[in-house]
């Protein structure tokens, strides 16, 4: 047997301790969620992307009374990002939340899904895309690439 680690760091935050493009980034992901349509789970998710051209897009959970049609935050966000600045890179993301029925205040990260969608940005564009992830609370998670999130991932290479 041999044992394989893969190490990564998440670096932690206060939201007042994020410089103002950071934290500029956050309220617009923030403000986002009010753009969830989210009646059924009552959770709203909301992303914000800085481009390269210093350009913002964001986006917004979509839920339908069919589970597994709905559309994710980031998923929004990317789709808006390619559509509207096709070949601008990512920079960043920043991803946050909003429920009703309960507070979660920690950081919450993105589902499988769009982890591997946001690694198939990052490998197309050949650069990393800083992730900043918040809950309800003030805390900030920073990882530097989905990559730290999903560690043993599918590619194009996997293709070959």
């Amino acid at each position: 047997m041999k044992k394989i680690e893969h190490q990564f760091t998440i670096e932690e935050y206060q939201l007042e301790e994020l410089n103002a493009t950071e934290q500029s980034l956050m309220h617009k992901a923030t403000t986002a969620t009010q753009l969830s349509y989210s009646p059924y789970s009552n959770f709203k998710v909301g992303c914000a992307i800085l481009l390269e051209n210093g350009e913002t897009v964001v986006g917004a959970n979509q839920e339908n009374a069919a589970y597994p049609i709905c559309l994710c935050a980031e998923g929004v966000a990317l789709a808006n990002a390619t559509a509207n600045h096709h070949k601008v890179p990512i920079v960043s993301m920043a991803i946050t939340i909003a429920t009703l029925n309960q507070k979660v205040q920690d950081p919450v990260a993105p589902c499988g899904l769009c982890r591997q969608s946001i690694l198939e940005y990052e490998n197309r564009q050949q650069k990393n895309i800083s992730i900043y992830l918040k809950g309800e609370g003030k805390k900030v998670y920073k990882v530097n690439s989905i990559k730290d999130l999903l560690p043993l991932n599918f590619s194009d290479k996997d293709l070959s």
